[in-house]
């Protein structure tokens, strides 16, 4: 059966059978009603919740990254300040030897 065909048979049973005006008493009210009873969204709900959900994992992070700050020994041959000016400075360095 072609697509064209089983269209027209569709469109005919329709036309045929219409709808009908009926409508059960008092539709409207009890639809406004459910539609009423629904909570209403809460945005900042939905942001609090995955915050806190975010909060263990950053906790968990930071306590990590502190125990190996505490833990790692310490070079003492060169020490933060001076690694990042040999960094900051690297590029100038460079130039100025040509």
């Amino acid at each position: 059966m072609k697509l064209l065909d089983l269209e027209k048979k569709m469109i005919a049973m329709a036309r045929a059978n219409p709808p009908g005006d009926h409508v059960p008493f008092a539709f409207e009210k009890r639809i406004m009603a459910l539609i009423n009873a629904r909570p209403a969204l809460d945005n900042w709900a939905f942001w609090a919740r995955a915050l806190w959900f975010a909060a263990a994992p950053c906790v968990a992070v930071t306590l990590l990254f502190s125990s190996w700050a505490y833990f790692h020994p310490a070079d003492n041959n060169a020490n933060l300040a001076q690694q990042f000016d040999n960094t900051l400075f690297a590029a100038v360095d460079n130039d100025s030897s040509r």
